[in-house]
């Protein structure tokens, strides 16, 4: 199953498929008693899926036949006792995926010409991705970071390690010339590998991100190299061996400080928008503010959720069984905004009541 989201993954994914390329979502439950439901709503899910394709006069039975397998294997793939919040799965013939994501999502059978990626990029932005340089003096390590998760991010540059033992070292003693270990030669070398590493990562990722070491070692790397700086600095040795959930541990306070700085500022520019009539608030108005691309900030609360049907340029608030409603239009928005380059902060459930949950700075 996939759960890291970055932006060349997300262009293969947007890419027109044959068709049918059938998306499944529904939301997935951690915990007893719920999730036992999970796999009973995902064959049904499954078998409204096969369902559509049958009676698809557009769909040969070749390719219903091969679409169906890609799906059950997608299907099989799928281990629901590791799920989050939902499940997203793809299905075209010849490929599959299946998706976890942290943010719960609208049960769903889309069959189109593309995938259905808008609940898959709501829920990377309300992650908020981020990076851990974990440094030592003998090894660096990359953390890819989701939410309170992470994963060693390897086949960019990292790991890097090296030897500490120097085969001159007993000469350079008898003279007084051994230095230490921040200020010899090939550690500073050393750093500089892993600064062009981090720059190469950085240069196609750009992501907030954490450095964790001893003192000594964030001083070498700030003097050394300049793909750190502007990084929150985190002085906690001992994790360039660390398992992930350490990594994650150590950096969780730097974290929330960081996000209520975000919600801070992103509070404070709504304020000044609104005198500056540069303010949209409620779903029907910054959805069609998203439509427009004149976004230049959305700020939506993390489980806002609204089920709408879209008349004449507007949306309506709309029941949960209208079958022309629209289950997941903030996911809709976050989308659209995203793809005209606004960017989206997620904040705390009731800090936008008195803005209908939603609000956005525009760009004119």
């Amino acid at each position: 199953m996939h759960s890291s989201l970055n932006p060349a993954i997300l262009g293969q994914l947007r890419a027109p498929r044959p068709y049918p390329a059938v998306s499944l979502a529904m939301p997935t439950h951690r915990t007893k008693p719920d999730n036992a439901q999970d796999p009973v709503r995902l064959g049904n899910l499954v078998d409204e899926a096969v369902r559509q394709l049958a009676a698809d006069p557009a769909v040969t039975r070749e390719r219903r036949d091969d679409v169906v397998a890609q799906l059950r294997k997608a299907v099989e793939e799928v281990d629901l006792a590791h799920a989050r919040k939902g499940l997203v799965v793809f299905a075209a013939p010849g490929e599959h995926q299946a998706w976890v994501v942290d943010r719960s999502v609208p049960e769903r059978v889309v069959v189109a010409d593309t995938f259905l990626t808008r609940n898959l990029v709501a829920a990377d932005a309300a992650q908020r991705a981020y990076w851990v340089l974990a440094v030592a003096a003998d090894r660096m390590t990359l953390w890819d970071g989701q939410g309170d998760r992470v994963t060693e991010d390897t086949g960019h540059g990292f790991p890097l390690s090296r030897s500490l033992e120097d085969p001159d070292a007993e000469r350079k003693e008898r003279v007084g010339d051994l230095p230490s270990t921040f200020r010899d030669e090939q550690t500073r070398q050393f750093f500089r590998d892993a600064d062009a590493a981090l720059g190469n990562r950085l240069g196609d990722e750009p992501r907030p991100l954490y450095v964790t070491g001893e003192p000594a070692a964030l001083s070498l790397l700030n003097e050394i190299g300049t793909a750190a700086h502007g990084a929150v600095q985190v002085p906690f040795g001992g994790l360039a061996r660390a398992a992930a959930d350490t990594v994650a541990r150590a950096v969780a306070p730097a974290r929330a400080d960081d996000a209520e700085r975000v919600v801070a500022e992103a509070l404070a520019e709504l304020d000044r928008a609104r005198g500056g009539n540069t303010y949209a608030a409620g779903v029907d108005e910054v959805w069609q503010k998203a439509s427009d691309g004149r976004i230049h900030r959305l700020v939506v609360e993390e489980n806002y959720r609204i089920t709408v049907r879209a008349g004449e340029g507007h949306l309506e608030p709309a029941a949960a069984d209208d079958l022309d409603a629209v289950h997941d239009i903030v996911d809709e928005i976050v989308e659209s905004a995203l793809e005209t380059g606004a960017e989206v902060v997620f904040v705390p459930d009731g800090t936008l009541a008195d803005a209908g949950h939603v609000a956005a700075v525009l760009r004119f």
